[in-house]
């Protein structure tokens, strides 16, 4: 829970059971405002931005199911959606792995979203290629033949003026 200006942070609590020697708690009722630095507000105001729309989009892929989507789609577009599921979910992970503290860079994750990259790259240069113009040999060729300048032979300028001077 968020608010500007301050967090709604629940109090933890470590009860110690036989159970569980050490069992994290969360208090509901005990709710408490704790002042953040002023400096940090608007890197907070992006990320709770972020989270929402992020939030959003995945609502948006859920309301439909997976098979009725990738139907509605080519082959080129359905592995695009896939790439970018699959790298919007490792990211994620990594997120959370960073906010407990562990090292993503050092987490199996990190070759996971390289991997996926490679991919990307891939998808994106099979569809620069459908993008790039088809060369027309022909039209290439009469173009160049056309744009080059080729002399005229001696004998060919005598029979032009000879066919001007009769008329």
């Amino acid at each position: 829970m968020t608010a500007f200006g301050h967090f709604k942070v629940k109090r933890l609590r470590i009860k110690e059971t036989k159970k569980a020697p050490r069992q994290l708690v969360i208090m509901a009722s005990e709710e408490i405002n704790e002042d953040y630095p002023v400096e940090i507000h608007e890197y907070l105001s992006t990320f709770e931005n972020s989270i929402g729309a992020v939030d959003e989009m995945l609502k948006t892929m859920m309301s439909v199911s997976r098979n009725e989507l990738l139907q509605k789609l080519d082959p080129l577009e359905q592995a695009k959606v896939d790439l970018v599921s699959a790298y919007t979910l490792n990211s994620m992970f990594w997120v959370y792995l960073a906010t407990q503290g562990v090292n993503p860079k050092e987490h199996p994750v990190k070759q996971e979203l390289e991997r996926i990259r490679v991919y990307m790259n891939r998808v994106k240069e099979i569809t620069d290629k459908k993008k790039a113009g088809k060369l027309d040999r022909g039209a290439a060729s009469r173009f160049v033949k056309n744009a080059l300048w080729e002399p005229k032979p001696k004998n060919a300028s005598k029979v032009a003026n000879k066919g001007k001077s009769k008329n």
